[in-house]
């Protein structure tokens, strides 16, 4: 159902007292004056802390600086007398008792009156003796159909005419961000150029990243690598490339539901966050990187409004990748946590998303103890598939020696020996390879001169891989996966320890 169609049955409803936590001020208040057209021109009311009440002539100025005599202009009105009232920022008088007590008793007598209270808010903060009588009611970003309405608009005032491919890269460009800074960005572009050019696309893109960095939750990752860049792991790159047009219209047309994520569950340094980065750079979409412990707050509440704000906006930037790195620290534990229920609350709220999603928001989770993850996140429907990544195979490392040494020497690199590199580093993964080769660098460039196949050797010498020092926790992985409960990333089963 949408904003528009909720609220209006809400109204219709009688709900006395609607709470909208949103930061477009503007456009929300646009909203409800629709509404109040639909519902037979019922007047509107609007109050903010320093002007009073304004657009009505009767009343201007009413209600300045004094939130509880705002409340009080209900009673005011004969009961009859229809009425919306909208409460700019009133959330901030909330926890204030006598406002808080005339909010209850209002919810009591507007019940029976065509009067609906409506407070616009830029957070969700209610107290717990208002959690009653409070309807919250989500108010979503633009959609497509909104941005392509605003860009058209925009465009006119410019007489300029766009293709359409470079329109539909406009919204896809704009898609997560408000009214507002797609108007301001937009004319932003226009004041540059006198007209909206194909490389303001990338001015988009930074506005977008500055709105999800001031979130404070989600991160806008810029995405480069490639899926060359991963060396091994033929099965998941097999998979992925499989999966390559599964977000296009014509996946849509055949019946194609939307990929649902992936779980890369495996040892330290084997690539899991590298294939996050190649997954968006190849399926060229917007990689979002979450970290679960910035869901967390201090307020009572806080948290799940933090996450359902997550979702929020992955959901509006979709399609996308929402990357979330070592989810199994996260939610380790859950059961036993002394937080009075709040990281069980996120963790049902995250994993029943996972679980429902429609959006095109495909979850890239990487782990690497198994043990530490609830067997919820586990269960089939959370992701389409697990994959285990386990320590490279002798052809693997040969491969990711190849790739590191393309892009540090690449017009030198048959002068080094990778086979005799690869067979020297058992149990190395792909992250103690590239330490080893910067090790070698450091020894060749102290020297002044080109590091060499010698140098490496020396460097991987010096290298005790995990692969020894966790031991135990790496058998229980490799024997974890070859029950059958995770598919192999790579081709060629490959035992983690040279000793076993």
């Amino acid at each position: 159902m949408s904003f528009a169609k909720e609220l209006e049955l809400l109204l219709r409803a009688c709900y006395p007292l609607i709470y909208i936590p949103t930061l477009e001020e503007e456009r929300v208040e646009q909203a409800i004056a629709n509404c109040c057209q639909n519902l037979g021109d019922r007047p509107l009311y609007i109050w903010d802390f320093v002007d009073g009440y304004q657009n009505n002539p009767n009343y201007i100025g009413f209600g300045k600086r004094n939130p509880l005599q705002a409340l009080e202009l209900l009673e005011k009105l004969p009961p009859s007398a229809p009425g919306i009232f909208s409460l700019r920022d009133f959330h901030r008088f909330l926890e204030d008792i006598s406002v808080s007590r005339k909010l209850r008793n209002l919810a009591r007598t507007l019940k029976s009156q065509p009067k609906n209270i409506i407070i616009i808010s830029p957070e969700l903060n209610i107290p717990s003796e208002l959690t009653e009588v409070l309807t919250v009611l989500e108010f979503p970003l633009p959609t497509t159909t909104e941005i392509n309405t605003e860009i058209q608009r925009l465009l006119a005032t410019t007489r300029q005419t766009l293709n359409q491919e470079l329109l539909n890269e406009l919204v896809r460009s704009a898609q997560g961000l408000s009214l507002e800074r797609i108007r301001r960005v937009l004319s932003l572009c226009i004041a540059t150029h006198g007209a909206i050019e194909p490389a303001d696309v990338e001015l988009i893109l930074a506005e977008k990243r500055q709105s999800i960095r001031q979130t404070q939750i989600l991160d806008f990752y810029p995405a480069t690598e490639e899926i060359s860049d991963i060396g091994g792991l033929d099965n998941l790159k097999d998979w992925l490339l499989r999966r390559g047009g599964s977000f296009s219209e014509q996946a849509r047309n055949y019946g194609l539901p939307h990929p649902r994520g992936l779980l890369l569950v495996g040892i330290q340094g084997t690539g899991k966050s590298l294939t996050a980065k190649a997954i968006a750079h190849h399926w060229h979409l917007p990689l979002l990187r979450l970290d679960v412990g910035r869901l967390f707050a201090g307020l009572v509440g806080e948290s799940e409004s933090r996450t359902r704000q997550m979702i929020n906006l992955a959901e509006a930037l979709a399609p996308c990748i929402l990357w979330i790195d070592e989810i199994d620290k996260a939610f380790a534990g859950i059961d036993g946590k002394g937080d009075g229920g709040t990281t069980s609350r996120v963790f049902g709220t995250f994993i029943t998303w996972l679980g429902e999603k429609k959006s095109p928001v495909f979850v890239v989770a990487t782990a690497n103890n198994i043990r530490a993850l609830p067997p919820e996140m586990l269960r089939k429907g959370r992701f389409d598939e697990i994959f285990f990544v386990g320590l490279p195979n002798q052809k693997e490392r040969e491969a990711i020696f190849e790739v590191h040494l393309n892009r540090l020497r690449p017009h030198k690199v048959r002068e080094y020996d990778i086979k005799r590199l690869a067979y020297e580093t058992p149990d190395f993964s792909g992250a103690e390879i590239e330490q080893s080769l910067i090790e070698a660098m450091h020894l060749g460039f102290s020297q002044n001169r080109d590091f060499t196949t010698e140098d490496i050797l020396a460097a991987v010498s010096q290298i005790i891989p995990l692969a020894r020092t966790a031991q135990e926790e790496i058998q229980f992985l490799q024997q974890w996966a070859n029950s059958g409960k995770a598919r192999l990333a790579s081709k060629v089963d490959n035992l983690p320890l040279s000793s076993i």
